[in-house]
């Protein structure tokens, strides 16, 4: 395993790992690693893997590698599936898993995804977000085009969207088409569900409200499934909280919170 997929902020013991989303977004989660290292040893994990097994073996290695067990996941969107898988495969080796923005966990909560993106764009915005889906879809794109398609997603998005220049993510469109692929094909059979069954830790997801990934297809189905879980809405925050000008310093907060197990009211 290359040294270079995981990274290291703030001291010891570093028990916290951070997930990234895409699949293929490599070094998204680096602004919130900085920000949680002033007070926690934190390890930010970089998926090269180009299957959903792969990906799971992968975080195996890097937590054995540099993490102090058992360990609190923190992933974002796709992350948050990977930790969820991964907490099913693993479950001696996480004390929490916390879910950030994370997709839906059943098909019917996604019948109007695209659509509810793609009407919150102006019309030049809409009609480039369409050229680019049909390239990627078709298969004839880069990570250009694909920067450009999540650029014009973020915004949809977003309820108040941050910008920043931190060029901190380092796509990959291959990883994304392979383990995307095979990750909605989980979902749509229902075997993404079938690991909660062996999940043994506390489960929090933290999403907003304004998120186009529906918080009810994260709460309906992992309230029906596991024991212990919760749910923590934030008003005027979209998918990526940490890049939301209005919900930053609240998502902090209660990620914080959670990291420290304090109670933190729930919506």
């Amino acid at each position: 395993m290359k040294l270079e997929t995981i990274r290291k902020y703030g001291s010891a013991p570093f028990n916290i790992g951070l997930l990234h989303g895409g699949p293929g977004a490599a070094g998204e989660m680096k602004p919130v690693a900085e920000e949680l290292s002033k007070e926690f040893g934190v390890l930010e994990f970089l998926q090269t893997g180009n299957t959903v097994a792969g990906q799971i073996r992968e975080l195996y290695d890097q937590l054995m590698e540099s993490a102090d067990l058992p360990v609190t996941l923190v992933g974002y969107s796709w992350g948050a599936w990977l930790g969820f898988l991964f907490a099913g495969e693993y479950p001696c080796l996480l004390k929490k898993l916390i879910l950030v923005s994370s997709g839906a966990f059943e098909d019917k909560y996604n019948k109007d995804f695209m659509k509810i993106r793609l009407d919150r764009l102006s019309v030049e915005e809409r009609e480039k977000a369409e050229r680019l889906i049909s390239a990627i879809d078709s298969g004839d794109a880069g990570n250009a085009t694909l920067k450009e398609f999540g650029e014009l997603m973020t915004i949809a998005d977003s309820y108040d969207y941050l910008r920043s220049n931190d060029g901190t993510v380092d796509l990959d469109i291959q990883i994304y088409r392979s383990v995307w692929a095979e990750a909605a094909e989980l979902r749509r059979t229902g075997k993404l569900l079938e690991h909660s069954g062996e999940i043994r830790c506390p489960v929090v997801a933290i999403h907003g409200k304004y998120d186009t990934h529906p918080p009810e297809g994260v709460d309906g189905p992992l309230s029906d499934k596991l024991g212990d879980f919760k749910m923590i809405r934030i008003e005027r925050c979209g998918h990526t909280p940490w890049k939301e000008k209005e919900a930053k310093d609240k998502f902090y907060e209660v990620l914080r919170a959670e990291l420290e197990n304090r109670q933190e009211k729930t919506t």
